[in-house]
């Protein structure tokens, strides 16, 4: 029987519809029942068996202290504050929580860290190809996942972890170190990636992976 998450994404535009597919369909064969959450709903986690964080627009940088640079999107408040409250509710609970680029971004921001506004567009490359490789913490929980210690991502960010929370471990880097990979240390399933694994479940091994891997934690 299929195991209901809770997935949430951002305000719908023309191009919603193809941005959020992938996610659905990479969740589906997992054996996952996502449920979408968008801005503006009132979420209770209880009666899901995990949270997926996606991808979209910037951190609104008030989250991190910081104020908006020229190259910072406009944010997404109602957004930024359906996510905040469950990914509260999640470490609270305990639930599995898997965070996709942006989503690897707010839970750093979350526990503490900062972000880095703009880091240029050589990360921000579009499509499902690969733009560079990874390289991967193997005793963590991700580099137990994945099964190896480099391969090549896809990329489609110009923001990036910059102070990593206290409270959280880097589990895998660009070759120019950028943080690619955090995680909850002790936690069932806490782990984020900043790369899009949701594009290529059918044709990467590491990235169907981790989605078999959240999906087993949905208990």
């Amino acid at each position: 029987m299929s195991k209901r998450v809770a997935f949430t994404f951002g305000r719908q535009d023309q191009h919603w519809t193809l941005k959020v597919a992938p996610y659905l369909e990479a969740l589906h064969l997992a054996g996952l029942e996502p449920v979408l959450c968008l801005p503006g709903s009132r979420i209770t986690l209880d009666r899901f068996a995990g949270l997926v964080l996606g991808g979209g627009t910037d951190l609104c940088p008030s989250r991190y202290g910081q104020s908006p640079e020229p190259e910072t999107e406009a944010p997404d408040v109602a957004r930024d504050t359906l996510e905040w409250d469950l990914l509260g509710q999640a470490t609270q609970l305990g639930l599995p929580h898997l965070a996709i680029c942006r989503g690897c971004q707010l839970l750093n921001v979350f526990h503490g860290g900062t972000l880095t506004q703009h880091i240029g567009d050589h990360h921000r490359q579009r499509g499902i190809a690969d733009a560079h490789p990874v390289t991967v913490d193997a005793a963590s929980a991700l580099g137990r996942i994945v099964g190896v210690g480099a391969f090549a991502v896809n990329s489609r960010h110009h923001q990036a972890v910059s102070t990593v929370a206290p409270s959280l471990a880097v589990t895998a880097s660009a070759g120019d170190g950028t943080v690619e990979g955090l995680e909850v240390p002790g936690h069932p399933f806490a782990v984020a990636v900043q790369w899009h694994p949701e594009d290529r479940v059918r044709t990467h091994p590491p990235d169907r992976r981790l989605f078999s891997a959240f999906a087993r934690a949905c208990v």
